[in-house]
């Protein structure tokens, strides 16, 4: 077994924008970031996160096209 192994358990992080990031499990959330229900090794964090992020533009990016197309 590799000594630089990862063996941190991560959470998946939100801010407001609805971007996501990878936090060490036991570490506060910054501010303007909460939990967005996902935790375990690196990589099963990233595969959630390429699961679910599946629109890379900011929440307010998104907002302000969708009222100029109407």
């Amino acid at each position: 077994m590799d000594e630089r192994e990862d063996k941190t358990v991560y959470k998946v992080v939100m801010n407001h924008e609805e971007q996501y990031s990878l936090w060490p499990e036991g570490r506060e959330n910054a501010l303007g970031w909460k939990d967005a229900g996902k935790s375990g090794s690196k990589e099963e964090c990233l595969a959630w996160v390429k699961e679910v992020w599946t629109d890379m533009r900011p929440l307010s990016l998104r907002r302000k096209m969708d009222q100029a197309a109407r």
